[in-house]
């Protein structure tokens, strides 16, 4: 079992804001030693499919820099297309944000989202989530600046944590080692008025039970609301 930290307990969790001086939002957000670039773009635009709608859309993509693992990676974009992982993955988080946004408030724009693993060790796509919420939060804010929009577009804070059955222990954000011996893996994309926006929850050819379920949602939701308190407080906003 963990020898650097209790099994309720999350890793060091930091955002840091603006660190691209191109992008109208960008987040470096670090759990433990997995860390990835956040950016939100925006384009004036709205997807085709949406013209005329008065919606706009936001969207995310996802990729891991050749040298974030412990050996070495070959780029998708060498490869001529993205795996199912990668794919899986950047919905997920489209979908995470597009929760919490207002799109009819948004307008007819689209808000593009790009997270880059710079670093590796589980939980990119927690990290990734919480971190591209700093970063959209950031660019929207910018936004309503610019063209002194007053309704309000972000309905709720949003962030994720993994959660895992080791050793049929429920343990709080996996490194890399945790995940790849686990039980259980689950991940949980929760709001800050407690409401559910995604979870993802297997059996890795275990069966878990639902008093576990309950064990995991609850250590789940308690850790959700820190890491929401962090963004908060890199905000400003506490």
């Amino acid at each position: 079992m963990r020898k650097d930290r209790a099994f309720d307990e999350i890793r060091e969790i930091v955002f840091e804001t603006n660190i691209n001086i191109h992008a109208e939002g960008s987040c470096l957000v670090k759990f433990g030693n997995t860390h990835v670039i956040c950016t939100a773009s925006i384009d004036e635009k709205a997807p085709h499919w949406l013209r005329g709608s008065g919606k706009g859309w936001v969207t995310a993509e996802y990729g891991m820099l050749p040298r974030s693992t412990n050996t070495r990676i070959d780029r998708e974009s060498a490869k001529g297309k993205q795996n199912g992982r990668t794919q899986e993955i950047q919905r997920l988080i489209g979908r995470s944000l597009r929760s919490v946004i207002n799109l009819e408030n948004l307008g007819e724009r689209q808000i593009k989202i790009d997270c880059d693993v710079i670093q590796a060790d589980g939980g990119t796509r927690t990290a990734s989530i919480s971190g591209s919420f700093v970063a959209l939060y950031l660019a929207i804010d910018k936004l309503k600046k610019n063209y002194n929009i007053e309704k309000p577009i972000i309905k709720n804070f949003v962030a994720a944590i993994s959660v895992g059955i080791i050793e049929n222990k429920v343990c709080i954000d996996l490194d890399y080692s945790e995940d790849s011996k686990a039980e259980v893996d689950a991940n949980f994309v929760i709001c800050d008025n407690g409401k559910i926006s995604e979870i993802q929850a297997t059996g890795e050819e275990y069966f878990f039970s639902q008093e576990q379920y309950q064990e995991m949602f609850k250590l789940a939701k308690v850790n959700i609301e820190k890491i929401i308190t962090k963004q908060k407080n890199i905000l400003n906003l506490n």
